[in-house]
């Protein structure tokens, strides 16, 4: 899930994302500001993956507002001024939007995100669970189970369960990570054991089948 907040000193433009964002299953749009200060406040207690940012605003522009952070994020900027573009740039910005913009045109810059995102993965990722966020580190997690509408993710000392699909999941994850059952992602770095019809990870059994057996072969087998 690729979290996200949106800034813009107006409400009509921050509707437009907010719609936009709603037909995108992966992507979690959890604020919209048009007081960049209450932003940058939000993002000193909170860590966010994209910024949907406007450039020209009153008190501080975008570009402003970058300078004061050091928080980690992919930037895209929506803006209704093209001379804005070479200086969006300069600050990495994963996509640059000029309003008004179609659903399309969002939904790609989105894609850019995303996979930004899965080239400079780090070691962990966070999950929604209940009213929370939970941090899972890949070093510790097991395998994960479906479960109905859920994922339950297992690791060596604890079990979380999120309302996550598994293509939602697979874009967060390592290679290292492999579908070896229609119910199950196991990491392949953790497996001790491993027979036809199942491996073994930590003190859990977990079922595969004939394709997940190979893929799962291939990696821990050298």
């Amino acid at each position: 899930m690729i979290r996200a907040i949106a800034i813009d000193d107006e409400p009509i433009a921050l509707k437009v994302v907010e719609e936009h964002a709603s037909k995108i299953p992966f992507l979690q749009l959890e604020e919209s500001f048009t007081d960049a200060f209450a932003a940058l406040e939000f993002l000193q207690n909170n860590k966010v993956d994209l910024i949907f940012l406007d450039i020209n605003m009153p008190d501080i522009s975008g570009l402003d507002l970058l300078k004061a952070t050091d928080a980690k994020f992919q930037i895209v900027f929506t803006t209704a001024y093209s001379e804005y573009a070479v200086e969006s740039y300069e600050h990495n910005a994963a996509d640059y939007l000029l309003k008004p913009f179609e659903f399309g045109r969002f939904l790609k810059a989105v894609m850019k995100v995303k996979e930004g995102l899965k080239q400079a993965k780090e070691d962990y990722f966070f999950v929604k669970s209940g009213y929370e966020y939970i941090r899972i580190n890949f070093q510790d997690l097991l395998f994960i189970k479906g479960e109905g509408n859920y994922l339950k993710l297992v690791e060596k000392e604890r079990s979380t369960l999120t309302r996550m699909t598994f293509e939602e999941v697979s874009s967060q994850i390592p290679e290292s990570f492999v579908q070896v059952h229609r119910s199950f992602i196991i990491n392949s770095q953790l497996v001790e054991k491993l027979e036809k019809h199942q491996a073994k990870v930590g003190e859990h059994q977990v079922p595969i089948n004939p394709e997940g057996y190979e893929k799962l072969k291939a990696l821990v087998i050298k």
